[in-house]
């Protein structure tokens, strides 16, 4: 809220406001438009030489941006021919003893996570 009072007296209304992030969403003239979220894109190449015809070549992490971001960026590498996967970086999960959520990497191993119950019978 703070962000948001600050930039309202110092361009002394909302209306001059072009454009701001406020609590991970883009505000443009005071109308919410989209939410920032961190992405990962992994980018695969066909090649027989390897067990289920594709290799890894990339993965990007993406600081916070819109999902129309991360679809452009993706949209060229599918254009020189490659295979993209897009995650969202982090996902939440509940704990299996506690109950909590908490958030974790998308590429967690499942026995390094706290959510399985091979994590806690080791």
């Amino acid at each position: 809220m703070r962000l948001l009072e600050c930039c309202f007296h110092a361009t002394g209304g909302l209306d001059n406001v072009a454009r701001m992030v406020y609590n991970g969403l883009i505000l443009i003239k005071g109308v919410i438009m989209s939410k920032l979220t961190e992405y990962t894109i992994e980018v695969f190449k066909c090649d027989r030489r390897v067990k289920g015809s594709y290799r890894l070549i990339e993965k990007k992490d993406f600081a916070p941006v819109t999902k129309d971001y991360i679809d452009t960026v993706a949209e060229k590498f599918m254009n020189d021919g490659f295979i993209v996967k897009i995650f969202e970086t982090y996902v939440t999960k509940t704990n299996l003893m506690g109950g909590k959520e908490f958030t974790e990497r998308y590429d967690t191993p499942i026995y390094c996570s706290p959510s399985s119950e091979s994590y806690w019978s080791m």
